[in-house]
């Protein structure tokens, strides 16, 4: 039965199921192709975002068919539940695949565990680790621990070399500090002498100015003024 014929909106959400379930079924099969783990995961969680907008939908059109069915007789409403049946049993079908994939990638990751540094899980080259010998176990053991030493040593050269960039940071800042230090006293002791010399020279002009006053103390370094002199005789 055409489900436009019953209801529109039926026949909407019937199609956006339709749709959802052609990209899970062509999602699937992609990711059997698939072997690096990075994008497995991420397909992965693509298509588990898919499946919760199909159980999203199913039950829209399960609320679309409770709503209708007192006024539609009993063959289209048996009608419409096996169809509603219908979708969660596909559903349910690539819910089950995707908890198949899911428990694969984890087995992938731990394995993983077990490849070089930049080796892809599932090339023909891999090793697993139950196919291993126990020398071959040991060696890569051992590699992996130098490759982690390596990764060690050049930590150490990194922490070294910027301990010493701080160590003459920290003596240049110190010089420049004394610098700074000795420039202040410098322009402390070029204040103090402005100030007397300033002092000096008004002393200077009051004496010019007042020669008679004796309140105003001599200068040292500077002559007192010259007395007024009396002429001898009298030309007149």
């Amino acid at each position: 039965m055409d489900l436009s014929s019953i209801s529109e909106e039926l026949a909407e959400i019937d199609g956006q199921i339709t749709d959802l379930f052609r990209s899970l079924s062509n999602g699937f099969q992609k990711l059997e192709k698939v072997k690096d783990v990075s994008r497995q995961s991420r397909q992965l969680e693509e298509l588990t975002e898919k499946m919760r907008e199909c159980k999203r939908l199913i039950k829209e059109f399960d609320r679309e068919v409770k709503e209708m069915e007192n006024r539609n007789d009993p063959n289209t409403n048996k009608m419409l539940n096996e169809k509603k049946q219908s979708m969660v049993k596909e559903l349910n079908s690539y819910v089950a695949l995707k908890k198949q994939h899911q428990a694969n990638l984890e087995n992938n990751k731990r394995v993983d565990l077990f490849d070089g540094p930049n080796e892809g899980f599932g090339e023909e080259n891999v090793l697993l680790a139950s196919s291993m010998t126990n020398q071959q176990l040991i060696d890569h053991g051992n590699q992996m621990m130098d490759e982690t030493d390596e990764v060690i040593e050049r930590s150490k050269k990194v922490v070294h070399d910027t301990i010493n960039v701080g160590t003459e940071t920290a003596a240049a800042l110190k010089a420049q500090t004394e610098q700074m230090s000795r420039i202040v006293n410098e322009l402390d002791s070029i204040h103090f002498s402005v100030r007397k010399a300033s002092k000096l020279v008004k002393e200077i002009g009051r004496q010019l100015v007042h020669p008679n006053n004796k309140d105003i103390r001599d200068i040292p370094g500077l002559a007192p003024p010259a007395m007024s002199r009396r002429l001898l005789w009298n030309p007149s």
